[in-house]
């Protein structure tokens, strides 16, 4: 009696069941307890990357938690919120008086803001409205620019051409930019299908300080915002896995623990 041959959509959607129990796992582990091959089941995962069902990075993969990925700018602001605190203070450090600054929407970015009074003649450009009315509440004499354009209210921020066009029109000293996934090939990568402005924050910028709880690394989305060769600087916590660390270093970034 020949053994019941298990669909690919069958397989696939025991792979997210079982990622769903188990958390992490190494694609060869996959293998084994499907009782494939390496090729098939990474023909799976492919599949389910495409679907957005899953991330892979480094020879592992993990479920992809969609609740996570783009709640309101409310709900995230809470999530490991000392973590970025100290992430935000210590990216201030890297700031001068007199410098133009590019500030991205995000909540790490937005716990810069309390540090910065101590500095003068600032030039802040943001397209984050939180961001902006943190910045006014510091009633510091400082040039305030927003970028316009069409906004998000999940992230309460301003997307789309016109905001775009408006960074392309400036160079500025330094961007201070956070991201939803690290990737040590691609960069900067995020699910957010309104990336444009950040792309444009990177191209407009001459030095590019990241800020990014470990938790954000090992994971690849499909959108890329900033490639690995562009980023200057990475502000993260003393929880990212010291191979990445290492490898960051190999690769020329400066890397900062918190």
């Amino acid at each position: 009696m020949r053994e019941k041959k298990v669909k690919p959509r069958e397989r696939q959607s025991a792979i997210v069941e079982f990622l769903q129990i188990n958390g992490k796992t190494a694609v060869e582990q996959l293998a084994q307890i499907f009782k494939t091959t390496g090729t098939t089941i990474r023909k799976d995962l492919t599949a389910l990357e495409a679907e957005k069902k899953v991330l892979r990075a480094y020879g592992s993969v993990v479920l992809v938690n969609k609740d996570e990925i783009d709640l309101p700018e409310a709900n995230k602001t809470n999530t490991n919120l000392e973590v970025k605190r100290r992430i935000g203070q210590k990216a201030t450090e890297f700031i001068g008086d007199g410098d133009s600054l590019l500030m991205d929407s995000g909540t790490t970015v937005l716990q810069m803001v309390p540090y910065l009074a101590k500095y003068r003649d600032l030039t802040i450009m943001t397209n984050s409205l939180h961001i902006m009315n943190a910045l006014t509440g510091l009633e510091r004499d400082y040039e305030l620019l927003i970028t316009g354009g069409t906004y998000r209210q999940k992230s309460a921020s301003f997307h789309g051409i016109l905001a775009e066009s408006t960074v392309e029109k400036f160079t500025f000293d330094k961007l201070f930019i956070g991201t939803n996934s690290f990737d040590l090939d691609y960069g900067l990568t995020t699910f957010n299908e309104v990336h444009g402005v950040s792309k444009s924050m990177c191209k407009a910028a001459r030095e590019i300080i990241v800020l990014a709880d470990s938790s954000k690394f090992q994971r690849r989305s499909p959108n890329v915002v900033c490639p690995l060769e562009k980023i200057n600087t990475i502000v993260t916590d003393k929880n990212l896995d010291p191979a990445i660390h290492q490898a960051l270093i190999e690769k020329n970034i400066n890397v900062i623990l918190v």
